[in-house]
């Protein structure tokens, strides 16, 4: 199995070009522990990389382990195709994942905004091809979702883990970018008639509806009313 990073001697990561913003740099953060707790928040990423010559960009799952991205997806999609073996020069790509907070409405429809957090990623994506790391990322991507349901769950079994593909990322070329705080109107505009704010949002499990064939007697798991 390839090791995967657990620790590292800096707390944040190395700017780069890719990764400082033009916009707003001062929103930008490189602190290992904020990129962490962004990107384990997350459910959903979006997979960005250039094919015959088109940028295309896939939502899909993924999951950190230490200093890795594993991301989710089938033997027969295009990124999956394109990385290549263990060995071989990989994809380069591009992961992004954002929460939006809050919703900033200003007085002016120019100063609307959102309060969000996000993380973005540049690198060279590997075809996970090594059976131990691969259900090590497969057990990480399902307990990603909601924790200790890789527990709670039946394996994937032969057929399963064939048709499942999987790729890694390292967190290298990392940044994290966030905007808090309240509405930046123009001062003359402070005195319209127009309502002014932020206006929070959440996200929680709502209340599970179980499957029409549950085994009698399954009870509902603890880790589904913790939250």
């Amino acid at each position: 199995m390839q090791g995967t990073p657990e620790t590292t001697s800096t707390a944040a990561y190395t700017p780069t070009d890719r990764t400082v913003p033009t916009r707003s740099p001062e929103r930008a953060s490189y602190d290992r522990d904020a990129v962490h707790a962004i990107l384990d928040e997350g459910y959903v990423c979006h997979l960005g990389f250039v094919r015959d010559g088109a940028p295309v960009v896939l939502p899909t799952l993924y999951a950190r382990v230490g200093e890795r991205l594993y991301v989710h997806g089938s033997t027969g999609s295009r990124p999956l195709r394109m990385t290549g073996r263990q060995d071989g020069p990989g994809l380069p790509v591009c992961v992004t994942v954002t929460h939006v907070d809050a919703l900033v409405l200003a007085r002016s429809a120019f100063h609307h905004s959102i309060n969000y957090r996000s993380v973005v990623v540049h690198g060279v994506a590997h075809d996970v091809t090594d059976p131990e790391e691969k259900r090590l990322a497969l057990d990480a991507l399902v307990d990603h979702v909601v924790a200790g349901r890789s527990r709670d769950s039946r394996p994937a079994d032969k057929k399963e883990l064939a048709a499942t593909a999987v790729i890694r990322l390292d967190l290298d070329e990392v940044s994290a970018k966030s905007r808090t705080g309240g509405v930046s109107d123009e001062p003359e505009d402070l005195a319209l008639p127009h309502w002014a704010g932020v206006v929070p949002l959440s996200k929680g499990y709502g209340t599970p509806v179980p499957d029409a064939a549950l085994a009698p007697g399954t009870d509902l798991p603890g880790y589904l009313t913790a939250r």
